[in-house]
């Protein structure tokens, strides 16, 4: 490894330690487990709004929408952004202020234990099988998340691949058994300024290397249907494309999923003060607009420096996703400074990752630890035990999670797009009905539940496979089944009892 790699090694090792130690310094604030997973309801606006679009964000931003639009130009990744943006946007607007006020007002820490007691389920029938679909959904998730840290060192500095996995998942998980929620939400604010940070300045490197913007778009106003959001081009194939009003709704879908997110969700429930949500709403959708253009218009300058020989030549939006990596590659041959730049780059790549994976073993922790130990099987455990509990059960997931990502072939984006649409199906129509339907029934919300994850499944696996219009994300059709379905058996089913009605009520007179 060169002198100039190991600058870039000097700038990783820091991001590194100071996560670290931002685990330290919020372990002192953890004297329950309601400290643990929900930061005792403490985070101020920035931080709520910041740890909620990094931990949503991961390193599709950094790699994904890069990749996609330097290989197949703006429609797909205008729409996607533009899908995520709105959903972004509406969750903030519809889901934010009530769900804070909701679970507060009932006493609820986990999302599955928001479901058991907005409907007085007293066999926590709706919190086990919410909790199963956490853990089914996050595990895999997870392990996608120490995966593209794997990958991302075993490429840059040729380590083996399974090392470079084990250091960033020990990472991830001595900060986050360390310091809990608080912990995995505050080193999200830092991850999501470094990862604009690095957004920015592969903008500007980009730009700079290539001549300005002018001959940036000039360089690719030849390729037909580029930078047309109706058409697309395949940069591979060298192939004009057509993107419809069928793919642009399929594409757009992608926003529904934000309802039904655990680890956005329960960045609502933490906030110190619900009217203060409203300057979180305004801070996280400026950011998701503003980086999310920003990392189309870097895949954009990524063709130019394709073409440039600067990068490599990709084949695929696939390959292309190391755009940021083949830039800081070559960084490392300007000097020391330079250097020390791409380090920041790859820390940014490293952040967008780490912030959805600690955010995940959080929620899936308090999935086994407070819903399914404690409120189910009802172990009766002290404070101190339960505490211990709730940090072994990160460890726990975090090597199951590491096992599963043990295959470096293994497909980052195709687990994150799966597991997207299983959360968004089976949270998000009970989530929103929940808020504010009073007729919803617990056996409607179970209905929704078991329907939105099941028919991820069927339509992914069987019914996607007849292929014309079935062959759509299959997060769409199961949000829109779901919703029917918990509509359906509420109507058909008992009204709530008065008391629920009236916890209804309650909750929507709080202003």
């Amino acid at each position: 490894m060169t002198s100039t790699m190991w600058t870039m090694v000097v700038a990783i090792v820091v991001y590194m330690a100071m996560m670290v130690y931002v685990g330290i310094r919020c372990s002192k604030q953890n004297k329950t487990t309601d400290d643990f997973y929900l930061g005792g309801r403490k985070l101020g606006p920035f931080v709520t709004a910041m740890s909620a679009e990094a931990s949503d964000m991961s390193a599709y931003l950094l790699m994904g929408i890069p990749g996609l639009a330097l290989m197949t130009g703006l429609a797909e990744a205008t729409w996607t952004a533009i899908g995520l943006a709105a959903g972004t946007y509406l969750n903030w607007l519809f889901v934010a202020k009530r769900l804070r006020n909701y679970s507060e007002h009932i006493g609820a820490v986990t999302l599955p234990e928001f479901f058991s007691k907005r409907y007085k389920d007293n066999k926590n029938v709706l919190s086990i099988i919410a909790a199963i679909v956490i853990i089914i959904f996050f595990i895999p998730y997870t392990a996608s998340g120490f995966s593209a840290c794997g990958k991302l060192f075993s490429g840059m500095f040729d380590m083996n691949y399974m090392t470079a996995m084990a250091i960033s998942a020990v990472i991830i998980v001595v900060y986050c058994t360390l310091g809990g929620f608080l912990a995995a939400s505050t080193t999200d604010l830092i991850q999501s300024i470094v990862m604009t940070i690095a957004l920015l300045i592969a903008l500007g490197i980009g730009e700079g290397t290539i001549g300005g913007f002018s001959k940036v778009f000039e360089n690719v106003r030849s390729l037909d249907g580029y930078l047309d959001l109706r058409k697309g081009f395949n940069v591979a194939t060298g192939a004009t494309g057509t993107y419809g009003g069928f793919k642009v709704a399929t594409t757009l879908a992608w926003g529904l999923g934000y309802f039904g997110m655990p680890h956005i969700l329960l960045r609502f429930m933490a906030i110190d003060d619900p009217k203060k949500l409203k300057t979180s709403r305004r801070i996280a959708s400026v950011w998701v607009v503003i980086s999310m253009a920003v990392a189309v218009l870097v895949g954009v300058v990524g063709y130019s420096l394709m073409k440039a020989g600067i990068v490599n030549t990709y084949d695929s939006s696939s390959a292309a996703e190391t755009i940021l990596v083949d830039i800081s590659r070559y960084l490392t041959k300007l000097g020391y400074i330079p250097a020390f730049v791409g380090g920041i780059f790859l820390s940014g790549i490293l952040a967008s990752t780490m912030s959805t994976a600690d955010s995940q073993l959080i929620a899936a922790s308090s999935s086994v630890t407070r819903d399914l130990l404690v409120n189910t099987f009802k172990v009766n455990l002290s404070e101190k035990a339960t505490m211990i509990i709730a940090r072994l059960s990160v460890i726990v997931i975090a090597v199951i999670a590491f096992f599963l990502a043990m295959d470096p072939n293994s497909s980052v984006f195709r687990v994150v797009s799966f597991a997207w649409a299983g959360f968004g199906a089976a949270f998000g129509p009970v989530m929103i009905l929940s808020l504010y339907w009073k007729r919803a029934t617990k056996a409607g919300a179970l209905a929704g539940m078991i329907t939105g994850g099941a028919m991820v499944f069927i339509w992914k696996f069987i019914i996607a496979n007849l292929g014309g219009v079935f062959e759509i994300y299959e997060l769409l059709p199961a949000f829109i089944i779901a919703a029917i379905a918990m509509v359906i058996v509420s109507l058909i089913t008992a009204k709530p009892s008065q008391e629920v009605i009236c916890e209804f009520e309650e909750v929507g007179k709080i202003k």
